[in-house]
């Protein structure tokens, strides 16, 4: 099983949640609480998460940990939509890394489920 620090959805979340962070930094202040809170709050949780799953001893607990990531990059995404709406993000430039994080995270799912069932 890889450790976290060599899966690339673990290292491009990484960067994600740096670039997330610079976004936020630009929102209006009246949303330091809301908005802004809960989009660095999602970001920070899908590292977190796919590390965690890397760290589990079985490959169930890993995706288990994989599909919370992916949750909480879905989730992402739609703040992200919402925030663009609100014209706090100008340009879809986030928007289309975290799809394409997240197609990365569904094919390394389906990787690893595709082991779990050749270890039947």
């Amino acid at each position: 099983m890889a450790t976290h620090e060599t899966l690339d959805i673990w290292k491009m979340s990484v960067d994600l949640v740096e670039l997330i962070y610079k976004l936020t930094r630009q929102f209006p202040s009246e949303e330091r609480y809301g908005l802004t809170n809960q989009i660095r709050r999602c970001a920070v949780s899908i590292p977190s998460n796919i590390a965690e799953g890397s760290a589990r001893q079985t490959d169930k607990e890993n995706i288990q940990f994989l599909y919370i990531a992916l949750g909480s990059m879905t989730e992402l995404e739609t703040q992200l939509i919402i925030a663009k709406r609100l014209n706090y993000i100008q340009d879809d430039s986030i928007l289309n890394q975290t799809k394409m994080i997240k197609a990365k995270m569904i094919n390394y799912l389906k990787y690893l489920k595709s082991l779990k069932n050749k270890n039947r």
